[in-house]
């Protein structure tokens, strides 16, 4: 299992207001940009914004960080042997697979798998 990108989570009610600055500071486009439920999402640089009503993003807090891994299965073994809890199983979501899991120490992280498309687009290997 491999390590493939991370990402900080930054949280904003307007996603449209909250890119400008990132574009500059990271002098990159977004390279992903969806909705997943009632929130909207959007990776520029190192960061994925999630955007939308408190309540919703509330929902999403639990983690700090988001981990593309290249082997979901894999890293669940690693998690649970680690002593993790798989906070919520694997599913499925627009970019692929994902689960979140609580670390023995307590740090929450999201874990997904991307598709093979966003694999080949975005990843240089």
């Amino acid at each position: 299992m491999t390590i493939l990108k991370t990402y900080a989570r930054l949280w904003t009610d307007d996603l449209d207001r909250a890119l400008p600055l990132l574009e500059q500071l990271t002098g990159e486009q977004p390279h992903l940009r969806l909705d997943f439920h009632a929130v909207g999402l959007a990776a520029v640089g190192g960061f994925l914004v999630i955007a939308g009503p408190a309540e919703e993003r509330a929902k999403y807090e639990h983690a700090s960080a988001t981990v593309v891994v290249d082997d979901l299965d894999a890293l669940q073994g690693t998690l649970v042997s680690a002593k993790a809890i798989i906070t919520t199983p694997v599913a499925d979501g627009p970019t692929g697979r994902f689960l979140y899991a609580r670390h023995a120490d307590g740090a929450g992280v999201e874990y997904v798998e991307w598709n093979a498309e966003l694999v080949g687009r975005l990843i240089r290997t």
